[in-house]
């Protein structure tokens, strides 16, 4: 029986990344997860799947290092990463926001994910020795209207994540690494529910050509999907799965 894959996946504690962490377990795949404060959901997505959970925050590099080394201490390989971990602040128009705000926001929506790609890149890349793998950013279609009246600053960061998903694809294409984004639409995940965002979802689902709005399990689909053979010959893709809502 040949060895299980790894795949490490950020901010897997609960809605996209849970069900990220819960698909990849389920199709056999060795995970490991990061969260940042919410130990009880951490314990609990690892004690149902299996997976290792490991506190870090990766708009910190100093913690994405350390907890990468400890990785490379056990001899664990990564055959894939799913940058999935960041926030979005309270929500805002573009004249309320404040500094304090957008430098924790790009701290973890594109500092934390390029820190992950480069050290990812270091230890898949046939380049330096590594055996390839794939790269899954998430994304969001938020980049396509720029989330008027609430997040204009997030979608910014979101549209970051498509330019570097297709810059660094074309980097390291030959190096045995593919690097594709996933973009959902509406989605029903905890922090929408959390958010009072549920109710407003039905105003919304007019907007979808499917209409209605996507489950977490059909996002964390799309990446499984983009990190197996599956997708051998897709790399600079942002993926939407959003219902045709583009």
């Amino acid at each position: 029986m040949s060895k299980a894959k790894t795949v490490l996946i950020t901010g897997g504690s609960r809605g996209i990344g849970a069900a990220v962490v819960r698909r990849f377990a389920a199709e056999g795949w060795s995970v490991v997860f990061t969260y940042v404060s919410n130990q009880p959901a951490a314990d609990l997505i690892a004690s149902e799947t299996g997976a290792r959970a490991y506190r870090c925050d990766v708009g910190d590099e100093a913690a994405v290092l350390a907890m990468l080394a400890e990785l490379d201490g056990e001899g664990v390989v990564l055959d894939a990463l799913v940058n999935n971990a960041g926030i979005t602040g309270p929500k805002r128009r573009l004249e309320e926001v404040t500094v304090a705000t957008l430098e924790d926001v790009l701290r973890v929506n594109i500092i934390g994910s390029v820190v992950m790609c480069r050290e990812a890149v270091k230890r898949m890349s046939t380049r330096h020795g590594g055996r390839g793998g794939a790269i899954v950013n998430l994304s969001s279609t938020a980049t396509l209207a720029g989330s008027p009246n609430q997040w204009v600053d997030y979608a910014a960061t979101k549209g970051a994540i498509d330019i570097i998903t297709k810059g660094l694809s074309k980097e390291v294409g030959e190096q045995g690494i593919r690097v594709n984004a996933v973009a959902p639409g509406y989605t029903l995940t905890d922090m929408a529910r959390q958010g009072q965002i549920e109710a407003r979802f039905d105003s919304l689902k007019h907007e979808v050509p499917m209409g209605r709005i996507g489950t977490v399990e059909e996002v964390a689909a799309g990446v499984y999907w983009l990190c197996t053979n599956e997708a051998s010959y897709i790399t600079g893709a942002v993926l939407p799965v959003a219902g045709g809502r583009v």
